[in-house]
């Protein structure tokens, strides 16, 4: 072998080549013996899992290579004790019942008995879809797209798109100061707030006679309350004095043509003559400081009516609540643009028949929410519902009319006011 040499070197030697054959053939059988021992070994490992050791000093065959790789190519075989039942086992053993889990689901299923803890899942399960199914509506919700209302404008110089944010940011800084205490007629000694609902009643009436601009309606009343806030000293004889020439200035300030002095006194039946209006407009005009530039409801109106992408329907019903509104005294603790919003509001619910989403493009035009919108709503439900009945019936009239769509006859959303979650 050549390669004995290498892997026993102190087996043969120089000096035994030619004398000593038999002690070298014995000491290569001992080698053989000792291999064949750890072979031997090598077998138990394996039996036992253990991986087995290679041998260190022995020289690798091309035979004895093939042999160790078959050995570890072999699967290890566990060996597997037989059960020795002991007699105390049995004798438990006698005394259980022993139930295949398998079978009893089986069983049960058969007879339509889901097991209780299958109802709980179930049941936990349906409630987390459900939860899912709100949590992704409310992201519908919250990811609705706010409109651009002035994009359509763009090419309208009347429409003044550059800066009409401004000027509406202006309207809400400044009609804190057209507002009225909503108390003052409690300062009045001879006229009170069922008076002053006549008298605005009648203007309305007035108004649609002479086919004067809505603007002009809304800005007499404002001049009308603006007044007797101030001057206290009133008494009921002038008070339709007072209405006649509020109508004078705002047609003066909003009108392009404008009546005449003695149309007015002829459509309050002579009762004042000319010098008298003259004179009133003065302590009028004084009294407000000459400040008729205040943002009515009006103005309000036709923003959030294009912020609610209204149709002539809804415009005719959004006008007819909040005249109905300017007659109501109690009404005047309401800023014009929330009255504005909930009128608006209250005819999208009138029309639709059912509950109407306060859209996000409405609420980022207006700055009002929906729970804002909620008091003054319901309120100007009440006033629809009764609109027809009692003395003041002109806005009832006037919307039951075909120029306004027959707006009056449409019936109110009373379900805003059994709505416990509105």
């Amino acid at each position: 072998m050549g390669g004995s040499d290498e892997n026993f070197p102190a087996a043969i030697r120089q000096s035994n080549i030619h004398g000593n054959n038999r002690r070298a053939l014995s000491i290569i059988n001992g080698n053989i013996k000792e291999s064949q021992k750890r072979g031997v070994l090598t077998e138990k490992n394996a039996a036992c899992g253990k991986k087995p050791v290679i041998p260190i000093h022995r020289p690798i065959t091309r035979k004895f290579a093939a042999q160790l790789a078959g050995k570890l190519q072999q699967p290890v075989v566990k060996e597997v004790k037989p059960f020795v039942e002991s007699k105390s086992s049995t004798r438990h053993l006698e005394d259980c019942i022993i139930i295949d889990a398998e079978e009893e689901y089986k069983s049960m299923d058969d007879d339509n008995d889901v097991p209780m803890f299958v109802q709980h899942t179930e049941a936990m399960l349906d409630e987390i879809d459900r939860m899912d199914a709100e949590v992704e509506m409310e992201e519908i919700e919250e990811d609705e797209p706010v409109v651009d209302i002035d994009s359509c404008d763009k090419k309208n110089p009347l429409a003044v798109t550059e800066y009409i944010d401004d000027v509406y940011a202006h309207y809400n800084k400044t009609e804190s100061l057209s507002c009225v205490p909503p108390n003052y007629m409690d300062q009045q000694f001879d006229i009170n707030e069922r008076m002053r609902g006549i008298l605005i009643d009648w203007l309305i009436e007035v108004h649609y006679k002479f086919e004067l601009m809505e603007e002009t309606l809304y800005l007499t009343v404002n001049i009308i309350d603006r007044f007797l806030s101030v001057n206290k000293s009133v008494v009921r004889k002038k008070l339709q004095l007072v209405g006649v020439t509020a109508m004078l200035l705002a047609c003066k300030y909003e009108e392009v043509s404008v009546p005449v002095v003695d149309d007015l006194i002829l459509i309050s039946d002579k009762a004042y003559c000319r010098q008298e209006v003259l004179d009133m407009e003065k302590l009028m005009t004084n009294t407000l400081q000459f400040n008729l530039s205040v943002p009515t409801p009006y103005v309000f109106m036709r923003r959030f009516l294009k912020a609610a992408q209204s149709d002539k329907r809804l415009e005719m019903l959004s006008f007819f609540i909040i005249e109905l509104s300017l007659v109501q005294y109690e009404m005047l603790r309401f800023r014009p643009s929330l009255l504005a919003s909930a009128a608006i509001f209250t005819a999208q619910c009138t029309l639709s028949g059912g509950y109407k989403q306060w859209s996000k493009t409405c609420e980022r035009y207006t700055n009002y929410s929906k729970d804002q919108l909620v008091e003054c709503a319901r309120m100007m439900v009440r006033l629809h519902e009764n609109a027809g009945t009692g003395k003041l019936t002109c806005v009832h009239k006037k919307y039951s009319t075909s120029k306004y769509g027959y707006a009056a006859k449409t019936e109110p959303a009373l379900f805003l006011l059994n709505d416990a979650d509105f």
